[in-house]
């Protein structure tokens, strides 16, 4: 959302941010605010976790009663968190215009609770910012009107450009973590469906591990606070993989760009390796990124340590040049412009 942020405030609009805090760790959270050069939520609800009732109820509550007092014109949401869908529900019950950034995106998966959250929203917004013709067409056959959805490529490739400029200048994390750029691998994992389950999660540490050692390259792991937790529970011990806490983002943007390889089982982050060109195997049985697949970019290997190395290999091995799928970096400006008008 951040070059949205940043193209209310060229515009001189009439803005405010919401922050429900749903991301309640601070490297995870009030740093991107700072990290991104971003003002200051005008809100921060500071809902942190709970469950999925628990914290969608919290932060539809702190939502309706900051839309009540505000009155905006209309609500931006972006995604398929639990506060987006929360945040889609209040104004849309309190008769205000919803826009939907980044609708249309599908997993089919109705076991994900983002999937939920991304129809929900979808079908509740008055303006649907689809960031592909794929996305579009899955918006039409549920039947969504034409006239409210708009192709306008995804933020992420504004977010991308704009924010790897800032990181250069403000982070140095290869050089502190001793690392070469193009020999390393990068590892994300945090969904539920994986790493609750201890067959899939102990799938992903052996694949991840194997690979390394088959191309004798350091194996960097960020590690989300569910899948740290998890890992203590099923007493799961990795060996010859670099486990760090949550890193900010710029940090992490600098990682993402220099990879050799990214496994992950984040949507964004397929997202982002595409647009970066960095080769990525997706540690999912699906994806609701099928365009990063199509293009060549992405490659869906579920959890099982074989499939993991086979699918590894044939992407290292592969063309690893692909048109990214996802706009030219003016996706916020197209946004606004139809807010605007």
């Amino acid at each position: 959302m951040s070059p949205i942020i940043r193209e209310c405030e060229r515009r001189n609009l009439d803005y405010f941010i919401l922050h429900t805090g749903q991301h309640y760790s601070y490297e995870m959270d009030r740093a991107f605010f700072e990290d991104l050069n971003l003002p200051k939520p005008k809100y921060n609800l500071d809902v942190g976790s709970g469950t999925h009732g628990e914290q969608t109820a919290k932060i539809l509550t702190g939502i309706e009663n900051v839309l009540l007092t505000e009155k905006p014109d209309v609500v931006l949401v972006q995604g398929d968190t639990n506060t987006v869908m929360a945040g889609a529900l209040a104004a849309s019950k309190l008769h205000i215009k919803v826009g939907h950034v980044e609708a249309g995106l599908r997993s089919f998966d109705r076991t994900m609770p983002e999937e939920t959250n991304r129809i929900i929203a979808d079908h509740i917004s008055d303006y649907l910012f689809a960031p592909t013709e794929t996305s579009r067409n899955y918006l039409l056959k549920e039947g969504i009107p034409d006239e409210k959805i708009f192709v306008t490529g995804n933020t992420v490739v504004d977010a991308v450009y704009q924010n790897l400029a800032i990181s250069k200048e403000k982070s140095n994390v290869l050089e502190e973590m001793n690392l070469t750029e193009g020999e390393y691998l990068l590892v994300t994992a945090h969904r539920a469906e994986n790493v609750d389950v201890k067959e899939r999660l102990q799938g992903i540490i052996d694949g991840i591990t194997a690979i390394g050692e088959e191309y004798s390259f350091p194996v960097i792991f960020p590690m989300h606070p569910r899948t740290e937790k998890m890992m203590k529970e099923f007493d799961i011990s990795p060996k010859g993989i670099t486990i760090t806490k949550p890193l900010g983002y710029l940090e992490f943007l600098q990682l993402e760009a220099h990879a050799k390889l990214i496994l992950t089982d984040s949507g964004g982050l397929q997202e982002e390796a595409c647009i970066l060109g960095v080769p990525c195997v997706t540690l999912r049985d699906n994806t609701e990124r099928p365009e990063t697949v199509d293009a060549g970019a992405n490659v869906l290997a579920g959890t099982d340590q074989n499939r993991i190395i086979a699918s590894s290999k044939h992407i290292l091995e592969a063309e690893t040049s692909w048109n990214n799928p996802y706009g030219e970096g003016k996706s916020s400006e197209y946004i606004i412009e139809q807010l605007d008008n």
